[in-house]
Order: C-alpha cells, then sequence, then structure tokens
C-alpha cells in the first residue's frame, strides 16, 4: 500500500533566516531610527516577540515580516497575528504564533474534502497530521492535486510519499 502525510510545518532553520533578515532591515531603515524596535524567535515556542513605540511601526514590522516570509519562500499564512498587548511604558509588545501541525478542525475538514473527491483512499488523523493510503500512485497523486486545489487557511505540505 502506497501512503503520504499531510503536514503543516516551518522549518525552523529558514524560519529563523526570515526573522533574522527582518531585523537587520528595521535596523537599518530610516523610518526606524532611535526607536526602541525589536524583533525576536522564540524557537521553543515558535512565537515572534515584537516590541516598538506605537501602532504605525507595528504594522510596518509586521509588513517587513511578511515580506521576509515570502522572499524566503515561506507561507505568511503560518503566521498568526494576535491581539497587541502593552508592555512596560509607551512600547507595545505583540506575539506572533507561528502555526505548527493540523489543527483537530482543519484534519477532519482535509478528510472530507477527501471523502467528497470519491477517490479509492483511506485517510485517516494522526495527531497533528493527516495520513492518505491507497493501492495505486495515481489516486494519491490525484488526491494530493485535489487537496491543493483546495484552500484550508494553512500552508500544507505532502511529506513520506511511499
Amino acid at each position: 500500500m502506497a501512503s503520504f502525510d499531510i503536514v503543516s510545518e516551518v522549518d525552523l532553520q529558514t524560519l529563523d533566516n526570515a526573522v533574522n533578515s527582518a531585523c537587520r532591515e528595521i535596523e537599518t531603515r530610516y523610518d526606524f531610527r532611535g526607536s526602541n524596535s525589536k524583533v525576536e524567535l522564540d524557537k521553543k515556542n515558535f512565537l515572534i516577540h515584537l516590541v516598538t513605540e506605537d501602532e504605525m511601526r507595528m504594522d510596518a514590522i509586521e509588513k517587513v515580516l511578511i515580506g521576509r516570509f515570502v522572499k524566503q519562500k515561506l507561507d505568511p499564512r503560518s503566521l498568526d497575528f494576535g491581539k497587541e498587548k502593552y508592555a512596560a511604558g509607551k512600547n507595545i509588545k505583540k506575539d506572533v504564533l507561528v502555526k505548527q501541525g493540523l489543527s483537530r478542525e482543519l484534519s477532519k475538514k482535509i478528510v472530507k474534502a477527501i471523502k467528497d473527491g470519491k477517490f479509492k483512499v483511506q485517510a485517516s488523523i494522526m495527531d497533528d497530521q493527516v495520513r492518505v493510503t491507497g493501492k495505486k500512485i495515481d489516486e494519491l497523486q490525484a488526491v494530493i492535486a485535489h487537496t491543493k486545489k483546495q484552500d484550508f487557511d494553512v500552508p500544507l505540505q505532502f511529506v513520506n510519499f511511499k
């Protein structure tokens, strides 16, 4: 039986490169001169900490971060921009979550989309991924093509194709 897994992951090294290049761009931009703006990556929890003085700069930092994600060939849909939190003094702090894995509800939507396609495959949910198994590789490739056409609001990768 042939199989593959549907996952939603972000490579840690590429993420680190994107955040570091965003930091360098913010440090060299004219509109951020003399400001207390920082972008830091928490590798353990997959969080990006943004700190700056006002809303305008926070929006600019978000746009720089999204631009760097695109340049590093990372999907910006994996970023979850939460609500602003006010830090000490005048600074605004924001934590941006980098989505890893598939939620239970999203996994169910993916399985339903595969079953609605009337493919001769079995799709099963395994923790934070979906495993698709079938007898023919052509069917599995058709499932991949069908799943890529759907919009699930998260970047999907197809791994462990056997």
